[in-house]
């Protein structure tokens, strides 16, 4: 912690001269190793009663210093560029004194002739109360001609408002762990597209990661492919671009730590221009089979259990991100005989499956209760929706995924993410693929508890295969069950997490 601090010092542009008060001699070696005055405080001023006042006034007697600035160690977070700011707002206001402060206005009690009463007029919402600045331990600058023994304050004073990750004053543990957490943070961008083509699977599993960091990440779209919309209803900052060259631009101006690309294949001349960024980011990959993916710090290919091109290359089901709301959910239970059943073939559904099972199932054959959930980019859902029924519950957007899985005994889906769902759940699937990348989508086997029925999967095929499917016996449903649930799909989120944090 004295480090940072040393190093904010010796790294503001405003600041010509650095002085460390201490009567510790591994204190004095830390300075000495920075170049460093090193003030030896006698003992008088080092017991528990000495103010910071007095120490400030002995280190800096002799000093022809205009301004002091007074930092403390237990203040690791602050921003160098920020302690710059204040210094410029104290000359430019022509301030005896300037306080870091952080504003926390909260509804708070006193006491008061020996009574409990309250510190405020009005109950109010947080957003409402009036500001409540409360000092820290980043800085107070002072001139020097109004330092004393007693004090720093002048009459020319004001706050300076920081920002709450900059202000972790650390005097307990728990604010030590705070101030780690913040300094190891990484700022992050994430290149993601979701169409009516490729589906919105790559915004959803980004989504995802996105609030498994303790930033919020900045998120880039092609606008040639990909709306806002697709998003949904998120607080993240959505930029588009309209070509490669403006995408590196904006990567550039970010100065990001870390790039996180879910794009689909990237090029090995796309992850050259990252490599070129001046702040030298970690780049990541998902689902990434392009000549790009070798160039990557990681790529993670959860839909794939090919092996590995490299070493920073990880794939299979054991990097599929589950959506936390799933986390909540137990695995069905396999009854004696179906009468519900989950369909759903992703945001898009290319192929249109959804249009000819729902012909299919509208026959008086079929006699079961079919849940369908079309996709947030599914064309002609007006049309589709005519086939509602008694036995046929069609549904837009599902905001409850996992509840409405969960009332099935069967699931009919195409080859993408929703099968690691359905897995999740221990729902026997039928799956067919859309084209021939999810035909390498090889989650979805027998070997792993589904009944698959190959790509491109004609109207006839369906029907064969759905009779079939429904004609499986309990012990076989039940024999599917167990092969899904044997795979862990529970940690994928923190073995990608792992995997970033040790970039």
């Amino acid at each position: 912690m004295i480090a940072y601090c040393i190093e904010n010092a010796i790294n503001s542009t405003m600041i010509n001269e650095v002085i460390v008060t201490s009567d510790s001699e591994e204190v004095r070696t830390i300075a000495n190793h920075y170049g460093v005055e090193y003030k030896s405080r006698c003992r008088e001023l080092c017991d528990d009663m000495t103010t910071l006042d007095e120490v400030v006034f002995d280190a800096i007697e002799n000093s022809s210093a205009d301004y002091v600035v007074t930092m403390q160690p237990t203040s690791p977070t602050l921003n160098c560029s920020t302690l710059d700011k204040a210094i410029n707002y104290v000359i430019d206001n022509e301030l005896d004194t300037l306080i870091s402060v952080v504003n926390k206005p909260n509804l708070s009690w006193k006491e008061e002739g020996g009574q409990i009463v309250p510190a405020y007029s009005e109950r109010l919402n947080r957003q409402y109360l009036p500001k409540n600045y409360i000092e820290t331990g980043a800085f107070i600058i002072s001139k020097r001609s109004v330092i004393t023994k007693k004090t720093r304050i002048g009459k020319r004073i004001r706050v300076y408002e920081i920002p709450e990750n900059e202000a972790i004053c650390v005097d307990s543990f728990l604010d030590l762990k705070s101030a780690e957490m913040i300094l190891s943070e990484k700022k992050v961008a994430i290149v993601t597209v979701g169409n009516k083509t490729i589906g919105l699977g790559h915004i959803y599993r980004t989504l995802e990661l996105a609030d498994a960091f303790y930033v919020k990440p900045d998120f880039y779209y092609d606008t040639a492919t990909t709306s806002q919309e697709a998003f949904g209803m998120t607080t993240y900052s959505l930029n588009g671009y309209d070509s490669r060259e403006e995408l590196i631009n904006q990567l550039e101006d970010g100065k990001y730590d870390l790039i996180i690309n879910d794009t689909l294949d990237t090029d090995r001349e796309y992850i050259h221009s990252l490599r070129q960024l001046s702040a030298n980011p970690s780049i990541i990959s998902f689902e990434d089979i392009g000549s790009g993916a070798a160039f990557t710090d990681l790529t993670i290919n959860a839909l794939y259990n090919s092996n590995s091109i490299a070493d920073h290359v990880y794939s299979g089901y054991k990097y599929y991100i589950a959506p936390k709301l799933f986390t909540l959910y137990s695995p069905i239970s396999i009854n004696k005989e179906v009468k519900n059943i989950f369909v759903c073939f992703g945001g898009a559904d290319p192929q249109k499956y959804t249009d000819k099972l729902l012909r299919l199932i509208s026959d008086d054959y079929y006699e079961y209760d079919f849940f369908v959930a079309l996709g947030r980019a599914k064309d002609n859902k007006d049309i589709l929706m005519e086939y509602q029924s008694d036995r046929i519950h069609i549904f837009s957007d599902v905001k409850n995924m996992p509840e409405l899985m969960g009332k099935c005994d069967l699931a009919i889906t195409s080859r993408g993410r929703t099968c690691f769902e359905l897995a999740y759940l221990g729902i026997p699937t039928m799956a067919l693929a859309q084209n021939k990348r999810e035909m390498a989508h090889d989650f979805a086997s027998d070997e792993n508890g589904f009944f698959f029925l190959g790509e491109n999967v004609s109207e006839e095929r369906i029907d064969e295969g759905l009779k079939e499917f429904l004609s499986f016996s309990y012990d076989t449903r039940k024999l599917m069950q167990n092969k899904m649930l044997m795979k862990d799909l529970h940690h994928g989120r923190d073995r990608i997490k792992s995997l970033i944090d040790s970039l």
